[in-house]
């Protein structure tokens, strides 16, 4: 029953903004399609060196949808992604989590105008880094040290420092590829 409540407190009013508070529609079926890869990229093509650590390129359709589209539809792809995610994995589903993919679509969305000018690798990683440090790191480290409870929470923070560090390196990289090659 708490997490039926938890998914209404978190989906209900994102429904409601994208209904209502969007100046324009959002385009379904490129939402769905990197919505789509990012479940891929997340739970398919993944290095798993422990249960707690994931080596993935899964935030590079949330940042996508960000530059293409704005703000919401960037969170709007992190959360889709992350939801239906958690249903082809073992895992469950825990709203908590859904907040940092949610987080790097917003920044990345909100960051975009760092990108009209000029297009580089460290401007490209400065539009969701933000994002990663306060999601990924900080928040999810205190939510798996609480879960869990079998390591403290410095202990997800330094791993998990670590984990993305090398992500968002890898994730800058391939999205400033895709910019170069003008796809």
């Amino acid at each position: 029953m708490k997490n039926r409540l938890l998914v209404a407190g978190v989906g209900i009013p994102l429904i409601l903004l994208v209904l209502f508070v969007l100046p324009e529609p959002l385009p379904p079926t490129a939402i769905a399609l990197l919505s789509a890869i990012g479940v891929i990229l997340a739970r398919f093509i993944v290095p798993m060196p422990n249960p707690y650590m994931r080596f993935s390129i899964e935030a590079v359709p949330f940042i996508v949808a960000g530059f293409l589209y704005g703000p919401v539809p960037g969170a709007l792809v992190g959360f889709v992604a992350d939801f239906v995610g958690c249903l082809f994995s073992g895992y469950g589903y825990t709203p908590l989590f859904a907040v940092p993919p949610m987080l790097i679509g917003l920044c990345a969305g909100l960051m975009r105008p760092l990108l009209y000018r000029k297009v580089s690798f460290l401007r490209i990683l400065a539009t969701f880094l933000p994002a990663v440090v306060v999601g990924s790191v900080l928040w999810q480290s205190y939510w798996l040290s609480f879960f869990y409870g079998s390591h403290s929470w410095a202990w997800f923070l330094g791993t998990r420092t670590i984990q993305f560090a090398v992500t968002s390196l890898v994730n800058a990289a391939v999205i400033f590829g895709l910019f170069k090659s003008r796809v």
